[in-house]
C-alpha cells in the first residue's frame, strides 16, 4: 500500500495512540472537578497546553484546544467579527481559502451584514501584498489568509502581509496554518498574527483535535456558551486524552521534520521531474510551494477514474480537498489560478508524509503511465 493522501489526514503515530489510551484509562476525571483526580487531569491539560504553546512559540494562555481546523477557523473568523463589529464591518479573505473559511465569510456577508472583500490570486495561487494593501481600510476588522493552500501547496507571503496589517490598529490577522504546521516554518509573533488555526490529524494526531492561537488582548465572541472551559472561549468538557495526544503528535512531528523535510522536498522535486516527462501531464503546483504537496492534471482523463485506477493498484490519492472531493466539484482553486476547466476537472493531489522518500516515485510513475495508457484506450 502507498498512501499519498496525507493532506486529507495522516495516520496517527503508535506513540500517540498509546498516549491517548493511557490518558483515557488513568486520567478519566473531569479537569473541572475539584477533587484530586480532577486536579490531576487539569494539571495534565495545562501541561499539554504549555507544550503546544512552546512548540508554536507563543504563551500557554494564548492556546485553546478545539475539535480541529473547521471549528478553529469558524471561531476565529466569526468570533472576531462579532466581537469587533463596533469598530467596523469590513472583512478581507482570498478566493482560494478552505471551505471552512469561505463559508464562514459568506455567512457573515449574507446573513449578518458584513462587507467582504475576496482577494484574487495570480497563476501560482499567490495573493498579492499590493492587492491586500489597496483593500485595507480603517473599518477593516479582520483579514484571514491561509499559510499553505491545501490543494496546490502555494505558500502565501504571511510575514509581509502581517507587516501591512499591523499598521491598521483595528484589523486582526487570522492565518489558517492547518496545512503548513510542521511542514513550512511560520513565526507567529514575527508575522504579527493575532489568530492561528492548527488541526491534529494533519500531523499524525487524532481526528477531532486541534488548537487555536489567540493573541493576548484579542477579543472573540465564543461560539459555544456554557461553562468557563478553554479560557472561557470554548465551553464544554475538554477532550483531555485527545489534547494530550495532540501535543505529543505536534512534538514528535516537529522533531521529525528537522531531519526529514529535506528528503520530502527532494522526493517532490523528483516526482515533479518525472511528471514533466509524461506527455499531456500538466503540473499545477508552483515551483515555490510546500514540500509535501504536488498537484497535477491529465486533462483528457477524469480525475475520479484515475484515482480509482490508482486505488486498484494500492496507491491512494485525492482530487480536491477531502472536504469537497465527494461532491465531485471542479477545483475552484485551479479555476481562480486561471487554469482551463479541463485541467481543473482532472486535478489530482499527491500529498506526502515525512516518512516518504524517492523510493515512492518509481511505483507511482509506473502506475500513472500504465493508467493513462489503459484508460485512454478504453475511452477511445
Amino acid at each position: 500500500m502507498l498512501y499519498l493522501d496525507n493532506s486529507a489526514t495522516t495516520k496517527p503515530y503508535e506513540d500517540v495512540l498509546a498516549t491517548f489510551i493511557k490518558v483515557t484509562e488513568e486520567y478519566f476525571a473531569n479537569p473541572s472537578s475539584i477533587h484530586k483526580l480532577g486536579s490531576e487531569a487539569e494539571g495534565l491539560l495545562n501541561q499539554s497546553r504549555k507544550q503546544v504553546a512552546n512548540l508554536l512559540g507563543v504563551l500557554p494562555n494564548e492556546i485553546i484546544f478545539t475539535s480541529g481546523g473547521t471549528e478553529g477557523n469558524n471561531l476565529a473568523i466569526k468570533g472576531a467579527a462579532f466581537a469587533n463589529q463596533h469598530k467596523g464591518k469590513h472583512l478581507i479573505t482570498s478566493v482560494i481559502e478552505h471551505p471552512s473559511v469561505l463559508e464562514s465569510f459568506k455567512q457573515l456577508e449574507k446573513i449578518h451584514g458584513f462587507e467582504v472583500t475576496y482577494l484574487a490570486v495570480d497563476e501560482s495561487g499567490t495573493v498579492s501584498c499590493n492587492d491586500l494593501k489597496k483593500n485595507l481600510r480603517n473599518d477593516t476588522i479582520l483579514v484571514s489568509i491561509m499559510h499553505v493552500n491545501n490543494e496546490v501547496g502555494t505558500i502565501q507571503p504571511i510575514a509581509e502581509m502581517g507587516q501591512l496589517i499591523k499598521q491598521f490598529k483595528n484589523t486582526l490577522f487570522h492565518v489558517d496554518h492547518v496545512q503548513g504546521v510542521t511542514k513550512v516554518p511560520l513565526n507567529i509573533n514575527d508575522a504579527h498574527i493575532d489568530l492561528c488555526t492548527i488541526s491534529g490529524h494533519k500531523f499524525h494526531g487524532l481526528n477531532g483535535t486541534g488548537a487555536l492561537f489567540i493573541k493576548t488582548g484579542v477579543q472573540l465572541l465564543p461560539l459555544f456558551t456554557g461553562g468557563s472551559q478553554e479560557l472561557e472561549m470554548r465551553s464544554g468538557t475538554e477532550s483531555l486524552a485527545g489534547n494530550v495526544a495532540l501535543a505529543k503528535a505536534l512534538r514528535l512531528t516537529t522533531e521529525k521534520a528537522e531531519k526529514q523535510l529535506k528528503i520530502v522536498k527532494e522526493t517532490q522535486d523528483k516526482l515533479r521531474s518525472e511528471l514533466m516527462d509524461i506527455s499531456g501531464v500538466v503540473i499545477n503546483t508552483p515551483v515555490f510551494a510546500a514540500p509535501h504537496i504536488l498537484n497535477f492534471s491529465v486533462p483528457n482523463l477524469k480525475a475520479e477514474v484515475l484515482i480509482h485506477y490508482f486505488g486498484e493498484h494500492g496507491i491512494y490519492l485525492s482530487t480536491t480537498s477531502a472536504c469537497s472531493s465527494r461532491r465531485k466539484t471542479i477545483s475552484h482553486t485551479l479555476l481562480e489560478m486561471k487554469k482551463k476547466e479541463e485541467v481543473a476537472k482532472s486535478a489530482i493531489r499527491v500529498s506526502l508524509s515525512l516518512d516518504h522518500n524517492e523510493e515512492i516515485v518509481g511505483p507511482f510513475i509506473t502506475t500513472l503511465k500504465n493508467g493513462i495508457s489503459k484508460l485512454t484506450k478504453v475511452m477511445r
